[in-house]
């Protein structure tokens, strides 16, 4: 059974969407102070984070942040009333997977989990970490590693990033469809999903900026070319 760290502070929701995650043989410890999160993270071998936004003790940005400090792998999915996409940017900038808006449907919810359970990525092999793409001649990607690495720096992607940056690499200079990435990273192509990759991509061109021979650019209601050289 795989082990949800739920994080929600309205009761009834809670003891719903508990019962019915666990109804589904998932184990769930759920938590409804923000400054209880973190010490329980750090003595629990936890598989997935479930994380609302607006808590007492501590908010959910900073929270998922502390996690992905701890573990740059386990899968998040932040929960929020907040409909601004300022805040679904934010959170996917502080390295979750997946965000969900308030109502939300259950069933929903439990087929996102079951997405992000089966995403995660399993342990590489030595000769699988060494894998890499050059970009322009600035950058060098590695994608076993969630790594870009610009001269003596480098930048640790999520796993979304990371999925849709080695598709667009694989396809460089061709293109990529939006539902190719859509499938690939989320299991559907639905509106909402189709409205985060919109904010990844803008997020994989700010990485990739330094180099002006590197684009990602829009084909509109088709995909994306991504350009190097």
């Amino acid at each position: 059974m795989s082990r949800i760290l739920y994080v929600e502070d309205e009761p009834f929701l809670a003891k719903v969407v508990r019962e019915t995650l666990e109804l589904k043989d998932f184990t769930v410890t759920h938590i409804s102070n923000g400054s209880e999160v973190i010490p329980s993270f750090q003595t629990n071998n936890f598989e997935l984070c479930v994380l609302d936004i607006m808590l007492p003790g501590r908010n959910g940005f900073d929270i998922a942040k502390d996690i992905r400090a701890i573990d740059n792998q386990i899968p998040i999915l932040i929960l929020s009333a907040k409909d601004q996409t300022a805040d679904v940017i934010k959170g996917f900038e502080l390295g979750a997977n997946d965000y969900m808006r308030k109502p939300f449907s259950i069933e929903e919810l439990i087929v996102r989990i079951q997405y992000l359970l089966k995403s995660k990525p399993a342990p590489v092999s030595e000769k699988e970490e060494l894998v890499e793409y050059s970009i322009g001649s600035m950058y060098r990607f590695y994608p076993k590693r969630f790594e870009l690495a610009f001269d003596s720096s480098s930048k640790k992607l999520s796993h979304k990033e990371t999925q849709i940056l080695e598709l667009l690499c694989q396809n460089k200079n061709e293109v990529t469809e939006r539902k190719d990435i859509l499938l690939k990273a989320w299991g559907d192509d639905s509106f909402y999903n189709s409205r985060n990759l919109d904010v990844y991509i803008t997020k994989l061109r700010g990485y990739l900026a330094k180099d002006p021979n590197v684009a990602i650019v829009t084909l509109k209601g088709v995909g994306y070319q991504f350009r190097d050289g």
